[in-house]
């Protein structure tokens, strides 16, 4: 879903009430260490805290690229040693591990953190059995294996996108279905892969190659609905995010379908995705609204453009359009235009709320052929009385 680290030497930092210049230079001694995960790679950036027991001193020592960390002049005396992952989880105290009563000596004191084999001995000490450590070994190489695999994959959505903004639909729908062999059981994946599809389509000149990458679109748009629904469904902590992200799926999936003439499944697919982010369902009625109105069905457009407005009355664009269909079923007496009810208050509240918008010339036009008042003074302040 891009980290880059700095190089370091050694680096020494020292929090706290650091070296005290009251000791000499031959009470203290170096300390030094590797810092490994439970996969045996380095850790990077990590904390490494030695807390002097006797008198409160703390030395704060990160580690650097291979996982080393490194210090002169720690004072000689008896240390609480603990490694954190990194400087946020030092400040929140949520450790790896520690070590209690380890000596610094005035000589090269060496302390390595190997969490791999403290899992192994904690495992051991909890008398677990030989299968037992080895089904845990095996947890960690698959952890290890989903690692890089998440790696691997980011960067290949990573190039996906880079050849999408430059218009180059075709490599970035190869490389998002490498992504999909490597591993179909992600939502993202599918709903990049389903992006690619219908960007392609709409640069088709072909009407039979149009409509193949338009279907393609909406079936991987379903898929990704499908498995995001199901991680959703399996979750115990619920993530606030996961509707937004349900919905917008809903919502690709209803504009691949409404692209393709299918206008029932456009209309159920933005329904959906309202009634599972009622924060957007102003939005994705809108969208519903659109894509009827582009069919003809006028009635429906009028019933989607008013839920629109039900959930945003300020949804300016959602005024106009409904007075745009409603004025479609205007008929003639004489020479007269007789448009719905509903219609003229349509374009003065689009007037109303956006009084030099994009379509404010058309709503005043089309409100004076229906012989309807035009208001114009939307949009100006109005005088202060003067006091006499």
């Amino acid at each position: 879903m891009k980290n880059h680290f700095a190089m370091f030497a050694f680096v020494l930092l020292m929090l706290g009430p650091c070296a005290l210049p009251g000791f000499a230079q031959g009470s203290s001694g170096t300390v030094k260490g590797v810092c490994k995960d439970a996969q045996g790679a380095p850790i990077v950036d990590g904390v490494v805290v030695f807390a002097n027991q006797d008198n409160g001193q703390k030395y704060n020592l990160k580690t650097n690229k291979k996982g080393e960390y490194f210090s002169l002049g720690v004072v000689a005396g008896n240390y609480k040693v603990t490694l954190y992952k990194n400087a946020d989880d030092a400040k929140a105290n949520k450790e790896l591990f520690h070590f209690n009563k380890f000596q610094v000596t005035l000589d090269e004191n060496t302390l390595d953190f190997d969490m791999k084999k403290q899992a192994e001995d904690a495992a051991k000490g909890q008398g677990l059995t030989p299968e037992q450590i080895k089904a845990q070994q095996e947890a960690q190489e698959k952890q290890k294996k989903e690692v890089n695999t998440v790696k691997v994959l980011n960067e290949k959505i990573v190039a996906a996108n880079t050849a999408m903004k430059a218009g180059d639909f075709d490599t970035a729908i190869a490389t998002l279905t490498e992504a999909t062999q490597m591993d179909a059981t992600r939502d993202i994946i599918w709903a990049q892969l389903a992006d690619a599809y219908l960007g392609s389509a709409l640069k088709q000149t072909d009407r039979a190659e149009k409509s193949k990458r338009l279907d393609e679109a909406a079936a991987d748009y379903r898929k990704a609905v499908d498995i995001k629904q199901k991680s959703m469904d399996a979750a115990t902590k619920k993530n606030p995010d996961d509707n937004k992200h349900l919905a917008a799926y809903y919502n690709n999936f209803g504009e691949a379908a409404g692209k393709s003439g299918k206008i029932d499944d456009a209309v159920k697919a933005y329904t959906q995705a309202a009634q599972v982010n009622p924060e957007g369902a102003a939005g994705y009625y809108y969208n519903a609204g659109a894509v009827l109105t582009n069919a003809g069905k006028v009635d429906d457009a009028i019933a989607a453009f008013d839920k629109c407005i039900a959930a945003d009355p300020n949804r300016a664009d959602a005024y106009y359009q409904k007075g745009v269909n409603l004025i479609g079923k205007a008929t003639l007496q004489g020479d007269k235009m007789v448009a719905p009810q509903g219609t003229a208050e349509a374009f003065q509240k689009y007037l109303e709320l956006q009084p030099t918008g994009s379509y404010a010339d058309v709503a005043k036009q089309m409100l004076a052929s229906i012989g309807a008042p035009i208001e114009t003074g939307f949009g100006t302040k109005k005088k202060a009385a003067v006091k006499k």
